[in-house]
Formats: structure tokens, sequence, C-alpha cells
């Protein structure tokens, strides 16, 4: 198949950011279009230029409008100049489906005081909670964005057989790498942090690794397959660590 060229829509997100719209919904292809044109913004930036944040299908692009419109030669707004520049970057993108992904493996130990939520997403589904151990194990999820807190992936592809609502009332305190289910998304807490996603399980590894760079473990267009890890062994990982 040959490589796709991809399309844009801009909107303004208040004077001093725009949001470039790439698709709907929770789609590989359209993350695939989010990750290249993200690396060209970055290796190609304008003058006034802040950062630019990835999402599921869009991406928001902060700039400095004073020095967009005093930079470049014109009497359009600022908000125009940068999504000529944009427009500009969308036709050298193109989607190469052949890249392969980084494939990480996640040993998870499931249940019991490090998975509080496994018994209630196994009744909400009428599963046992080993069933619900083998759905989210025998696949692989996409890591589609980090965000919320630092290193947090959000990841799609988790099967919907046990996609379940986030919680009523969220906790006040997760520990870090308890592994969550929201909706059809599952995700890794990187940090303690308050939170309402439905806690299965818990990963011994360090997600947020702020003395390197990347200061992350995931990043987008990670493939993650879990690894279901018992209680003895994850002490075993948490012992290697020390």
């Amino acid at each position: 198949m040959p490589n796709q060229q991809i399309k844009a829509t801009m909107k303004p997100l208040g004077d001093s950011a725009l949001i470039v719209q790439l698709g709907e919904g929770m789609d590989p292809t359209i993350h695939e279009k989010v990750k290249n044109l993200s690396g060209l913004l970055t290796n190609q930036p304008f003058e006034g230029f802040i950062e630019l944040v990835p999402a599921y299908n869009n991406i928001t692009v902060y700039y400095d409008p004073y020095i967009v419109h005093t930079s470049q030669i014109g009497t359009s707004t600022a908000f125009v100049k940068v999504c000529n520049h944009i427009n500009h970057i969308v036709k050298q993108v193109k989607i190469n489906k052949k890249e392969s992904p980084r494939i990480v493996s996640i040993p998870v130990c499931y249940g019991g005081e490090l998975g509080p939520d496994l018994e209630d997403v196994a009744q909400y589904h009428n599963l046992t909670p080993q069933e619900v151990i083998q759905i989210h194990a025998e696949g692989e999820c996409l890591v589609y964005m980090l965000g919320f807190a630092p290193g947090f992936p959000f990841m799609g592809g988790m099967d919907t057989r046990i996609a379940t609502p986030r919680k009523e009332t969220p906790r006040l305190f997760i520990p870090p790498g308890s592994v969550g289910i929201a909706g059809k998304q599952t995700g890794i807490y990187p940090l303690e942090t308050p939170g309402g996603w439905q806690i299965i399980g818990r990963t011994p590894l360090d997600l947020f690794l702020p003395k390197i760079s990347p200061p992350t473990l995931l990043q987008p267009g990670d493939k993650i397959k879990f690894v279901p890890i018992s209680p003895s062994e994850y002490l075993e990982y948490k012992e290697m660590k020390q």
C-alpha cells in the first residue's frame, strides 16, 4: 500500500494555541498521523513556537502570538500564520505502515491488595477474576499518549469485553505502578496520585525515570504486552531494583 498523505483541520484555542485535528476516535492509523506530524513540527518549528502536546487524535500547539506576528511578513493574525506553517508541514507527512513499533513487556501482579478492583470488574462483566486477567493479558495495547502524571500511558486496544467505567468516587491515593481500566482504555499510574480508574493489578516497574532522557519508560507508539506474575515474583522484581 502506498504512503498516505494526511489531512488536518485547525481551530484556535485561546489567543496563543491551536488544535490540529487529524481524525476522530481512538485509531492506530490516526495515532501514526499524530506521531509523524508531531515529529516534523518539533524538528521544523516556527518563530514563536513554544511546545506541542499530542493526544489521541489531535495535537495542541502553543505559541507566542507577538513573536509569531512580528517575525513573519504580512497582516494576517498569528493564528493564520501558524496555520500556514502547519499546512506546509502537513504536506511533508506520509504514513509508512511498515514501521515496526517497540514491544514492551510489563509484568503485572493481578488482584489482592495490588488489584483491589479486579473482583468488581469481573462481577461487572459476569466473568471470573481469572478470566479478566487472561483477557487483559492476552492481547497487545498501543500507547497513544502520555499525560495526567509524568509518564502515565494512555493505552488503547484493550479487549472491550473488560471495558469498565471509572469509579463513581475516585480514590485519594493510588500507588505507583497500579494498572487500571477506564472505559475502553487501560493505563498505569507512574506516581502516587488520586484517580478513578478501576485498579486490577500492579507492576513492579518504574514508569517515571527522572534521571534519564527521555524520563519515561514508555513512549507513544509502543506496543504493550502485559505479563501476569505471582505475588512472590512481584516482590523479587522489587528487590532486584534495590
